[in-house]
């Protein structure tokens, strides 16, 4: 995977998936992310992504409307 040796193409990638990732560092997990992948991640912590993913979308959705 790219991630891990070179470090995160950020243009390539999804806004999501940058979401994701911005997420993971907040929460103080993109290291191991990067020298272990998103499997190495708990059920807790995945969750944890998943819904402050989910709350940001719906902030941002409330913004635009």
């Amino acid at each position: 995977m790219q991630e891990k040796k070179k470090g995160i193409a950020w243009e390539e990638l999804s806004p999501d998936d940058r979401m994701k990732y911005e997420i993971a560092q907040e929460l103080g997990l993109l290291e191991k992310v990067k020298e272990s992948g998103w499997k190495s991640l708990s059920a807790k912590d995945t969750g944890r992504i998943g819904g402050l993913m989910t709350k940001r979308k719906r902030e941002k959705k409330r913004e635009g409307n």
